[in-house]
């Protein structure tokens, strides 16, 4: 049992006997360095409960913890806080019943607790970028920490192919294509159709200047813009399932999904189902006719249909235009219905950016009110922008961060670093390559993970690849280094050391990987990688502080040597489980 619920049981249990209160919760905390202890029971918490003065009540509460539970050999009491000094047995024990565990910290997943996580959702007229690699290392990463949470985690991904953008890039591959496929140009395909849709623009914006110079108005011109109005009657065309159209919409498509597949690949994401808008775009209109049955929603006199969220603190909503088209939230509540008969889940969450805060805080709310039970398990991960020191990315203007180029650039930039070290001079250059690209992901995932999802983010390619500091690549070394000591070190894992009397520094170290577990649990609920990211950091500079302390090969005894290798090997394993459920792979040398 983790100290912190032991001592929650039997600090309710001191309280009950010595006051005769009973105490609804117990706030622990770190125990301050000045100070002696391990962990700290906060006494002014209690105050509301128990009447009295602070030092006192904690001294009575110290003592008798003292008295009765035999993991507590001492404490002491500052102010309102109740230090505790934790037996080295308690340590110990932990230690040896969890060191060989390589699955410690996680929860084998119910079959009956499923959820669905999307992530991605492009679209196909352009590559993937920047923030679509903010989206997935997010959404890959919640998945992976939802399943070692507990959960059956599906992932899945809605790919908007469908719609008068994905049509722009293919009108101006027809006017200004001559042909060029992505084998004849050696362009990977979302990149080659991307370069379209920066054309169509180019060309559109011409074409209003020419109106405008011709004495249209500004709105006007980008209404009547002869290549908008080609596109808006392509459009209408493959709705109409027009032969040559829809032949050339799967052609492209399929340019951009093989362009998608090999980015994703580079990025080590992966789906356990797709989702195409084209299939989904008229789900949700029997669900409407339902609902306005049910006086969910009701029907304006021109025909459309909405729903009144006022009393919800929201607005009026349209879901069902007056020619009986669907909107967005039209097909957004279709495919949750959907999903939610192809999965078995009773939660979903989308992977999408803070700008469509308002839209899932409305569709949620239709489908709690159209009487769906997992409505209530729904989950925005909304999370903020990805800015770079040169200024905000804008996909029609091209000037968008190429995701494949930014994955070039941090494999470029680790191996700069790392011929600089000159650890891998013996390495062939396969052997090389393979490292550079772990340096170079791990860095980049890292910076992205370690913030938490709301924040926005500036990210410096160059910052995130440091070797010092709270970065992906420090960690990997110190991941590296553990390999090495094992490498030197001759020690059976499994043997039981129970005769040790422990250094605080290796005493701190233990500390931290308890904590483990618990903060599986708190990123699962919060929907937080940085809570991983955070904590592996914090393990790292623990055991960093013991390595450059505490000798490892020059200790006094032989089962201080082993116990002092089987703790490295230990928190290499962790470094290595909690970088997995962040996607971030470690080297054995760097």
């Amino acid at each position: 049992m983790q100290i912190q619920h032991l001592l929650s049981q039997k600090v309710t249990q001191a309280v009950s006997d010595l006051f005769d209160k009973q105490l609804p919760t117990v706030e622990f905390q770190s125990t301050r360095k000045e100070f002696e202890g391990d962990i700290t029971v906060v006494i002014f918490s209690m105050l509301r409960v128990v009447k009295g003065n602070p030092v006192e009540i904690g001294s009575q509460i110290g003592a008798y913890l003292q008295e009765n539970v035999a993991e507590v050999t001492a404490y002491n009491v500052v102010k309102g806080f109740l230090n505790l000094v934790i037996s080295d047995s308690y340590y110990l024990n932990f230690f040896n019943e969890n060191k060989t565990n390589t699955a410690y910290g996680f929860v084998t997943p119910d079959e009956a607790n499923g959820v669905m996580v999307e992530y991605s959702s492009p679209n196909t007229n352009k590559p993937l970028h920047l923030g679509h690699v903010r989206n997935n290392l997010l959404g890959y990463a919640v998945a992976e920490i939802l399943s070692a949470s507990g959960k059956k985690v599906y992932k899945t991904q809605i790919i908007n192919d469908r719609g008068v953008h994905i049509c722009k890039s293919m009108l101006a591959w027809k006017k200004f294509g001559n042909g060029e496929t992505p084998e004849s140009t050696g362009l990977k395909g979302d990149k080659l159709v991307g370069n379209y849709y920066v054309k169509f623009d180019q060309e559109y914006k011409k074409e209003i200047e020419t109106l405008v110079a011709g004495g249209m108005s500004a709105d006007e011109a980008k209404k009547q813009a002869p290549l908008l109005l080609e596109a808006q009657e392509l459009l209408r065309l493959w709705e109409q399932g027009d032969e040559a159209v829809v032949a050339l919409w799967k052609m492209m498509n399929q340019w951009v999904y093989d362009g998608f597949g090999s980015t994703y690949d580079k990025l080590g994401v992966s789906f356990d189902k797709n989702y195409y808008e084209s299939d989904t775009y008229k789900l949700g209109k029997n669900v409407i006719a339902d609902g306005l049955e049910k006086g969910v929603f009701y029907k304006k006199d021109d025909g459309s249909v909405w729903i009144d969220l006022t009393d919800d603190g929201l607005d009026e909503k349209l879901v069902l235009r007056s020619d009986g088209t669907s909107v967005y939230m039209t097909q957004d509540i279709g495919t949750a219905i959907q999903r939610a008969k192809d999965f078995n889940v009773n939660g979903m969450v989308y992977t999408v950016g803070n700008e469509q805060d308002y839209h899932f805080q409305v569709l949620f709310l239709i489908l709690k009110k159209l009487g769906f039970d997992w409505a209530a398990d729904l989950f925005h991960l909304s999370y903020g922008m990805v800015d770079l020191p040169s200024g905000k990315m804008k996909s029609r203007e091209g000037t968008v961060v190429d995701a494949d180029d930014l994955i070039t650039e941090m494999q470029t930039n680790a191996a700069t670093i790392s011929k600089e070290l000159g650890k891998l001079d013996d390495y062939s250059e396969d052997q090389k390559l393979k490292v550079y690209n772990t340096i170079g992901l791990g860095a980049l995932k890292y910076f992205i993970l370690k913030v938490d999802p709301k924040k926005r983010i500036l990210f410096d390619p160059q910052a995130s690849i440091d070797f010092q500091g709270n970065t992906g690549p420090f960690i990997q070394y110190t991941y590296a280094r553990i390999q090495a000591i094992l490498r030197k070190a001759a020690h059976d894992q499994n043997e039981v050391l129970t005769e040790i009397n422990l250094e605080a520094k290796e005493k701190e170290v233990l500390k931290q990987l308890e904590l483990y577990p618990e903060v599986i649990q708190q990123a699962a609920k919060q929907y937080s990688p940085a809570l991983i990211a955070n904590y592996i950091y914090d393990l790292v500079k623990a055991y960093n502080s013991f390595f450059q302390n505490v000798p490892i090969f020059g200790a006094d005894t032989q089962e201080q040597i082993t116990f002092r290798v089987q703790l490295s090997e230990w928190v290499g394993t962790v470094i290595a489980s909690g970088f997995g459920l962040l996607g971030i792979q470690v080297p054995e040398r760097m």
